[in-house]
């Protein structure tokens, strides 16, 4: 049984619970850091943007996030032809909040933060989310040198999202909050070296991670994602679990048409010593039945005594059926998406 949020509510009480868990169609729970009990170094709070041009087979990534005792910033190129991948990332001890995320998905915002080698810049105004990213050093699987780009995410008006609100049986102080935005319009321009590209509408596609929560030390979650056009109407797939008490609701789901289509529970099948070999995913009511063909593993390796992470998110092409709330079954061929393991202690 999900329980589906309808109404604008907080997210916690006095005691830094939450007042009611479940899944949402639109990011009806208020969030308020000061509301989080344990320690401003237990907050985590990230957003991360993915974005894939389905036509010409490539990814970038970009990412910021407060994760309490750091702060980790990030930069992504994935070539789904040449199968490889080309990353850089920066970190940041101890940010405590200073980072600047705001506390709404909804509201207009800006966020930002650089170094030497690294820029990054969200901005949100009105349906529109502005992504700038370079990295002037980065080499590209081309060989080429230096990727920049200026992209903005447009989201359909009257679009629903998966928003869900769990928290950990351990501890109900360490909760989940988090929203995925599919099928964002891509548009704008990516420069890899010398080479400027102009993105055409309809042919790249965005989604959006956006979380804020207080979470236990160690944790393996699983995640799938994919947006795209399915004969000409923008179809994504948000899939994901292992993370938090995920009894009140999955955060699983189709989108058609911007319309969420709620599944229950479901589980990645993958071999853990090759993740390049083909996934199954599959849900328990029988709705969902795809293949993941993986490209290139993107996978990143973070130790700092307390501080540790094992990422594999695997790029590469969904295909299989799913079927809609009302019985309509849609067929996939090789939609670009990811799949991805992680494990964190922090």
């Amino acid at each position: 049984m999900q329980t589906e949020i309808r109404q604008v509510q907080a997210l916690l009480d006095k005691k830094g619970h939450i007042i009611q868990e479940g899944w949402a169609r639109h990011p009806y729970w208020k969030y308020d850091r000061s509301m989080v009990k344990g320690g401003a170094l237990a907050i985590k709070e990230w957003d991360y943007y993915a974005v894939i041009n389905q036509q010409q087979g490539y990814a970038v990534t970009a990412t910021i996030s407060d994760l309490g005792y750091a702060a980790l910033f990030a930069l992504s190129y994935i070539d789904f032809n040449a199968a490889k991948v080309s990353q850089t990332d920066a970190l940041a001890f101890f940010p405590r909040g200073s980072i600047g995320l705001a506390p709404s998905s909804t509201e207009d915002s800006q966020v930002s933060w650089a170094n030497k080698n690294l820029r990054l810049a969200f901005i949100k105004r009105g349906r529109e989310r502005h992504i700038m990213a370079a990295c002037p050093t980065l080499e590209l699987p081309d060989g080429s040198v230096g990727l920049d780009y200026d992209i903005t995410l447009t989201e359909a008006e009257g679009a629903q999202s998966l928003n869900i609100a769990t928290s950990w049986k351990e501890n109900r102080k360490a909760f989940y909050l988090n929203e995925k935005i599919n099928c964002l319009k891509a548009t704008g321009t990516i420069r890899r070296g010398m080479e400027t590209e102009q993105l055409l509408l309809g042919e790249a596609w965005g989604v959006l991670d956006w979380g804020r929560g207080r979470w236990t030390y160690q944790n393996t979650w699983y995640w799938a994602s994919a947006s795209g056009l399915l004969e000409n109407i923008p179809f994504g797939l948000n899939l994901g679990y292992g993370f938090s008490d995920r009894s009140p609701a999955s955060e699983n789901a189709v989108i058609y048409n911007n319309y969420i289509h709620k599944l229950g529970e479901v589980v990645f099948s993958f071999d853990q010593d090759n993740f390049l070999n083909p996934w199954t995913v599959r849900d328990a009511e029988g709705r969902l039945n795809l293949v993941f063909d993986p490209l290139v593993d993107r996978s990143s390796k973070t130790n700092f005594l307390v501080i540790k992470s094992d990422q594999h998110q695997v790029f590469g092409y969904f295909s299989g059926t799913c079927i809609l709330d009302d019985g309509t079954l849609l067929q996939l061929d090789r939609l670009s998406g990811f799949a991805e393991q992680v494990y964190n202690r922090w």
